[in-house]
């Protein structure tokens, strides 16, 4: 007959076979589930409305990178407060891999600079994945405005500082340190008319009630193709390939060059080893054939980078932006 001591023995001997069996098989089991991602949808957050630029290449580009993944990816706009809203929402949620967002130089470069206080930390709640596309920023005048050239332009400004007008999508935009850019540079003075979204500005642009505009060719290509706008000088450091007429700041001798530009970032929780598939994969859905070409045709430059790449290129920016805005004074709070 088994006693009572014997039984108890046999018990203990059993539970710490089973638990180093556990043990041993713990980092196989983590490394199948890590190898198993993604097992549901990728949600990717905007923050801008749909139909816009920023939307636009979310959207193509999640499409195909739906394809590497194997799974849906969503997209989830959430505008307001120049992205601070989609900033934050993501920013709080869990670092699972599920969650990925289009953060701009507002987001990452601009806004830190701009507000005393923010929901968001840019450095250190977002990781990096790679970048996307980039879009030239150009000085477009109304059909009526009576600029042909950027030359004319020029001459016009520095003849009559402050009496000509010059729209933005807002304060603190891309479009808005561009203008403060030129006007440094240029050594001209524009009265500064932020709207509260590009396309706003756009159709008070084409219908002559604003003279200027700082456009970024994504919200503004159609209108610019219809001769319903008049581009008159690019920020970039080279010709618009898709406006290979149209001169730059440097060419008149302007140190001026400015774009919008995207990334893709996670929650900073997120695995490392899942932040490199999505960098991975994010890396060959940008440089596809047919996004690249769908891209251009709406008005962006496919401009694909690793997450460490990234990282270099913004570090840069906030160097060059955060200097403008001390300099400028610019407060947004």
């Amino acid at each position: 007959m088994t006693t009572a001591r014997t039984r108890t023995f046999r018990l203990a001997a059993a539970f710490v076979a089973a638990s180093a069996a556990t043990l041993l098989l713990a980092p196989a089991a983590t490394a199948q589930t890590a190898s198993a991602y993604p097992t549901k949808p990728v949600r990717w957050v905007v923050g801008y409305p749909a139909g816009g630029g920023t939307d636009y290449l979310a959207r193509t580009a999640g499409a195909q990178l739906s394809q590497q993944l194997a799974q849906p990816v969503t997209v989830d706009n959430r505008p307001g407060a120049g992205a601070i809203i989609a900033s934050e929402n993501v920013a709080r949620s869990p670092g699972d891999g599920y969650t990925v967002f289009s953060a701009d130089n507002g987001v990452l470069v601009y806004n830190p600079a701009l507000y005393k206080k923010l929901p968001y930390d840019a450095e250190k709640d977002f990781a990096l994945l790679g970048m996307m596309g980039r879009s030239p920023l150009i000085i477009t005048a109304a059909p009526g405005a009576g600029f042909s050239d950027a030359k004319a332009l020029i001459a016009a400004l520095k003849a009559s500082p402050g009496k000509y007008s010059i729209a933005t999508p807002g304060t603190g935009s891309p479009h808005h340190l561009a203008y403060e850019l030129f006007q440094r540079e240029a050594g001209v003075s524009l009265l500064h008319i932020p709207y509260k979204g590009g396309a706003p500005a756009l159709q008070d642009l084409m219908g002559n009630q604003v003279p200027l505009m700082m456009l970024d060719l994504p919200s503004g290509i159609s209108a610019v193709k219809a001769g319903k706008v008049i581009p008159l000088l690019a920020m970039s450091a080279e010709r618009v390939p898709q406006l290979p007429q149209l001169p730059t700041a440097k060419e008149l001798g302007y140190a001026v060059e400015a774009y919008t530009w995207q990334g893709l970032v996670a929650p900073a929780a997120t695995p490392k080893d899942i932040q490199a598939r999505l960098g991975a994969d994010l890396l060959k859905s940008m440089n596809d054939t047919g996004v690249k070409q769908k891209l251009y045709d709406a008005g962006w430059e496919a401009r694909p980078t690793d997450a460490a790449e990234m990282a270099r290129f913004v570090d840069t920016e906030r160097k060059k932006w955060h200097a403008l805005i001390k300099a400028r004074d610019i407060k947004l709070d």
